[in-house]
């Protein structure tokens, strides 16, 4: 061994050196500290780790990904990193909703660990609290989720200060979890695919749908604004570009999708929060996660602020001039779920444990109004295990359920209540949805849901019936029930429930088949706080409370008593425009 070669090595008992390339220069970055590796599997890939360590403490973490999305997967382990080096301790919870990664990463940095023969327990020197935080800023956005995201945006790039606030470790919400796609109407892209419609069909959808509960000024500003909300998602380089869908109860293709790279349609909150988390950063946003916010701060009637606790304990206070609460609902809060609606005890929940419905408080404690609590929304098509959502979109492209009999047994295409209520009434609760390779070929989502290990598939419907453990009667049944859609679509008439059959992509009459087992889950809360048009909330006494906006599913009466697939998407685009607008005056 040269001498050089022995001093280069004898400086790296103390200091690291990271070497990487950029644009092609050459830069070093300087870490004190062992360095030691780790690898394991994530979600889509190997996650490499570098651990630093100097004495019993870790000094440093940094990671090569392969595959993870960045909204998900590299927020997770960012969050990740950050819970380590503050508590020194590996022993953490896995972030919710990035679980494959989470533990790929954990997994990496404790094969490190063992290599450096420390144990980090959260006893090593730098483990302590964090020190409070305080700051002031034009407008302070509470809620990470799309409707806070597009709020923040808006604000920055109306020129002013803004902060985000977000009580996860990663932004998205339910957001993250959303499948199908943004009804729009009037806009380029209908245009653009010769679909016929307009906002007034975009009303009337809307409130039929909402049981004629709904606000009307709130839903024609809706549909009034979907078209330029399209518009701008495009400048913000998130264009909803894929072939125009449908979902139950529209009476147009109007619901707008994503593709991926690859030009499969791909589900539309990864998309979206992808998206917009580039453009927060882009923007220079400053954003704190694991913050609990818990009271809005008031001056002469006026919200200035909010305050609240951070994630190892520390205060949070953030002074404003207008406060956005785009916190979501309370479908991840089933003690709220029940004490309104008795009668949903014992359903499985689509949405992130987040969503618990804390602004509720924080909110009441101010004398803000509230509308339509009572009315929450079942989805039809969740996975009862785990409560993963499959998308509306995918009945809209051909799908069909069937029961545990083997027939179809409803409108797959109805209203989400409507569809929900036809399953309970089926053998155990459950039944299955059932689509084909033409569908697999071109959906990144269902492409998702067999990689995780959701679907049973078969080469021709005999093996399918065999994977779905059907008897010989329910087998037959279930060939004559294809058999018969098949000739419905040909047709164009669904003569059993007088489906809107349309252009669907397949007849289902050819394999091989794949098929999903769903049930109803708790998926949207369609009541919440009272706003007006331009986002204001609205105290008891029916006047606007000065500064304060808030959009997104935290509000209420939009939606009425059943909420259009597609219309969340537009409505947290659309609203967190307006709130983000409006704010920034």
């Amino acid at each position: 061994m040269g001498s050089l070669t022995k001093r280069i090595l004898s400086c790296l008992a103390c200091v690291a050196l990271v070497f990487f390339c950029i644009g092609g220069s050459m830069y070093v970055v300087e870490h004190e500290g062992h360095q030691y590796d780790g690898a394991a599997q994530g979600f889509a890939g190997e996650i490499k780790v570098s651990v630093f360590v100097e004495g019993n403490s870790i000094t440093d973490i940094t990671y090569q990904t392969e595959g993870e999305t960045p909204s998900i997967g590299g927020s997770a382990i960012k969050a990740l990193r950050t819970k380590i080096l503050k508590t020194q301790n590996v022993n953490i919870d896995t972030i919710s909703g990035a679980t494959y990664s989470s533990n790929g990463f954990l997994s990496a940095v404790e094969m490190a660990l063992g290599e450096a023969g420390i144990v980090a327990d959260g006893s090593g020197a730098g483990a302590g609290t964090a020190e409070d935080y305080e700051a002031t800023t034009d407008v302070v956005v509470v809620g990470g989720g799309g409707a806070g995201m597009t709020a923040a945006i808006t604000v920055a790039e109306n020129g002013k200060s803004v902060i985000l606030l977000e009580k996860s470790d990663i932004l998205g919400g339910n957001t993250s979890r959303a499948s199908s796609g943004m009804n729009a109407a009037e806009t380029h892209y209908e245009k653009e695919q010769g679909i016929e419609d307009s906002v007034e069909l975009f009303i009337e959808d809307t409130i039929k749908s909402g049981k004629e509960i709904n606000d009307p000024e709130l839903v024609r500003t809706l549909a009034e604004n979907t078209s330029e909300a399209i518009d701008w998602l495009d400048k913000e380089n998130a264009p909803l570009s894929g072939p125009l869908g449908t979902m139950g109860g529209l009476s147009a293709k109007r619901t707008h999708r994503p593709v991926d790279a690859e030009g499969n349609v791909t589900s539309v909150g990864n998309f979206l929060v992808s998206a917009l988390g580039v453009r927060l950063d882009e923007l220079g946003i400053e954003v704190q996660t694991g913050a609990t916010i818990n009271k809005i701060l008031m001056e002469d009637g006026k919200a200035v602020g909010v305050s609240g606790v951070g994630a190892y304990g520390e205060n949070i206070t953030v002074h404003a001039n207008s406060v956005i609460i785009a916190t979501g609902g309370f479908g991840g809060n089933m003690d709220r779920i029940v004490a309104l609606r008795p009668d949903l005890a014992g359903y499985i929940s689509t949405n992130v444990a987040t969503a618990d419905g804390d602004a509720i408080d924080f909110l009441g404690e101010v004398g803000a109004d509230f509308v339509d609590m009572e009315q929450i929304q079942l989805h039809p098509t969740v996975i009862s295990t785990d409560g993963a959502l499959v998308g509306e979109a995918l009945r809209g492209d051909g799908a069909i359920l069937v029961n545990r009999e083997g027939v179809r047994f409803t409108n797959e295409t109805g209203t989400r209540d409507a569809v929900s209520a036809a399953e309970v009434s089926q053998t155990g609760g459950n039944v299955w949805l059932i689509a084909n390779q033409e569908m697999y070929e071109g959906s990144a989502v269902i492409k998702k849901l067999d990689k995780s290990g959701y679907l049973v598939t078969g080469a021709d419907l005999d093996e399918l019936a065999k994977a779905m453990e059907f008897d010989t009667n329910a087998t037959a049944a279930l060939k004559e029930t294809v058999s018969t859609w098949s000739t419905y679509v040909a047709s164009g008439t669904d003569a059993d429930f007088s489906r809107d059959i349309g252009t669907p992509l397949t007849d289902l009459s050819s394999g091989p088949y794949y098929a999903v087992n769903v049930g109803p889950g708790i998926h949207h809360c369609m009541g919440g706080v009272k706003i007006n048009t331009d986002a204001q909330v609205i105290s008891t006494d029916g006047t606007p409370i000065p500064g304060l906006y808030a959009c997104g599913e935290v509000t209420g009466g939009i939606h009425g008593a059943n909420r259009l697939g597609g219309n969340a998407v537009a409505d947290i685009v659309v609203f967190g425009r307006i709130a983000g607008e409006n704010a920034s005056k």
